[in-house]
């Protein structure tokens, strides 16, 4: 079987010294300092769910290879892909996940997400965000079940999104924000997801892929941004109602998803156009979930849509030839 089908038609072409492996454990990199954040704050039970996450999808990995026939199995699978997916899988679960439903999302991820459409290079959704949104539908009270950090208690609590989805803005008035940035557990407040828990981790490593030219600058900044707009314009008009725009900076995974998944090279679009329509709806489609929506985050939803999106986006703004 054919391995790779993806041809991109539309300039500009890419090219780099980075090759794909490079790439791949360089987003691992930049990913460790929300990853050991969320051990040091979980303690055993994060490290459970997401060693079992990556050991999961890296054996899927492998057994979906073999069924299409690739050649060189084992070099191919530790190119990083797959342990990339299996590490933002576990990012985007809570840390009381049991591992029979890290292995259910990882079964997803590499299927449903990856090796259905080809492989690596064809897929057009987030392989990570399809199995979140997946086991969010199917396990909703096991997905929506957080605990504060180095709680080790079976006692659960709402998010500062669930909070105040569900019993308004005075529930979370009182939340200190520089808190919730750097990831400090706060008493009666549950901690999300595990790769959720600290903005400032993940901007560290956002920043690291930026300056390596991993990923576009464009595309968080505007995602991010336009999350901040839209929710401050919500905020003026009903303050009593909406909360501050920068609640919404330091809550849910608005910074994962928009430096880790929305940044995706295989499902964002090409063209510079292209690319700020995909990151302005991500944050347009976020911010209208957050406010108006029954769930009360909207990051993967949002980017899972906007991903369906990108042929047709990148179909617009791709670059006319010269006498067009």
């Amino acid at each position: 079987m054919q391995e790779n089908r993806f041809v991109i038609k539309n300039a500009p072409f890419l090219r780099g010294k980075e090759d794909i492996k490079s790439i791949m454990w360089t987003v691992v990199v930049a990913l460790l300092p929300a990853t050991l954040w969320s051990i040091y704050l979980y303690r055993y039970r994060a490290l459970t769910v997401i060693l079992s996450c990556i050991i999961f999808t890296e054996l899927f990995e492998m057994i979906f290879l073999k069924v299409r026939g690739v050649k060189n199995v084992f070099e191919k699978a530790y190119d990083g892909s797959a342990f990339i997916t299996g590490l933002l899988l576990a990012l985007n679960l809570p840390s009381t996940s049991p591992w029979w439903m890290c292995a259910v999302g990882s079964f997803v991820a590499m299927l449903f997400g990856k090796h259905i459409y080809g492989g690596l290079g064809n897929n057009p959704f987030n392989p990570a965000l399809v199995a979140r949104v997946f086991l969010l539908l199917s396990f909703p009270s096991i997905m929506t079940r957080w605990t504060v950090g180095i709680n080790l208690t079976s006692q659960t609590f709402a998010t500062p999104l669930g909070m105040l989805k569900t019993q308004g803005l005075s529930s979370v008035s009182n939340l200190d924000y520089l808190k919730l940035f750097f990831g400090f557990p706060i008493e009666g407040v549950g901690g999300g997801s595990i790769g959720e828990i600290s903005e400032f981790a993940i901007l560290i490593g956002g920043i690291l892929l930026i300056l390596r030219r991993i990923i576009p600058f464009i595309v968080p900044l505007l995602y991010i941004s336009t999350v901040f707009v839209f929710t401050w314009i919500f905020n003026l008009i009903d303050p009593i109602k909406y909360a501050s725009p920068f609640f919404h900076m330091v809550t849910g995974g608005l910074f994962l998803g928009a430096f880790f998944m929305a940044t995706d090279m295989v499902t964002m679009p090409i063209t510079k156009k292209g690319k700020i329509v995909f990151a302005f709806g991500c944050g347009l489609i976020t911010s209208l979930i957050r406010l108006f929506g029954a769930y009360p985050e909207g990051v993967s939803f949002a980017i899972l849509i906007m991903e369906a999106l990108s042929p047709t986006i990148e179909k617009f703004t791709k670059n006319k030839k010269f006498g067009e």
